[in-house]
């Protein structure tokens, strides 16, 4: 889990022109949503948002911090101007802490299969799962070591462990990598 924080407080004024002034000023417009659907409008720091937003995954879990009070949340979705490189505006989730969460996580092979070193072909099937976690319990990322899988083998999605905290929605029998013969 991460350990990053953002600082944010809670604004009062909404609208085009409170947005363009807040921008001016070096904050970003925010917008937290919580299970219920509930919104509250704040305004965070661009320079500290920024930093922690483009180091993160969509699983990475912030402390988000509005007026001194804790809360873990994920940054759900960002409006970003390309032609400027700036972040204009910031949807954050706060869940309850026991709320259950369905996510798709993307996981990073390592390592060269054994297959491929004797001549097999890999090929990536699947670099996503559908996982189920409390927020405190999300990974942030996945590795699996593929260096084991031989010629007509397969790392399938029963052989990640992801803990007792967090539920594979994913079917089992699922190929994630494969090495194939070479054709010969």
């Amino acid at each position: 889990m991460s350990k990053q924080t953002i600082d944010a407080k809670t604004r009062t004024t909404t609208g085009k022109t409170a947005a363009k002034n807040l921008r001016k000023e070096g904050r970003i417009p925010a917008v937290v949503y919580n299970s219920k659907g509930e919104a509250t409008s704040i305004e965070v720091g661009e320079v500290e948002f920024n930093k922690v937003w483009r180091t993160i995954t969509p699983t990475t879990s912030v402390t988000l911090k509005v007026d001194g009070k804790d809360s873990l949340a994920l940054i759900k979705d960002v409006e970003y101007n390309i032609r400027n490189d700036k972040v204009l505006h910031a949807d954050f989730f706060v869940p309850e802490a026991d709320d259950k969460l369905v996510m798709k996580i993307k996981i990073h092979y390592t390592g060269t299969p054994a297959g491929v070193l004797r001549g097999g072909f890999k090929k990536e099937r699947n670099n996503e799962i559908k996982i189920k976690a409390k927020i405190a319990d999300l990974p942030e990322s996945v590795s699996a070591d593929i260096s084991k899988i031989n010629v007509s083998e397969a790392l399938r999605v029963k052989d990640i462990d992801l803990g007792k905290n967090v539920e594979i929605l994913t079917p089992a029998e699922l190929p994630l990598v494969t090495v194939s013969p070479a054709r010969g």
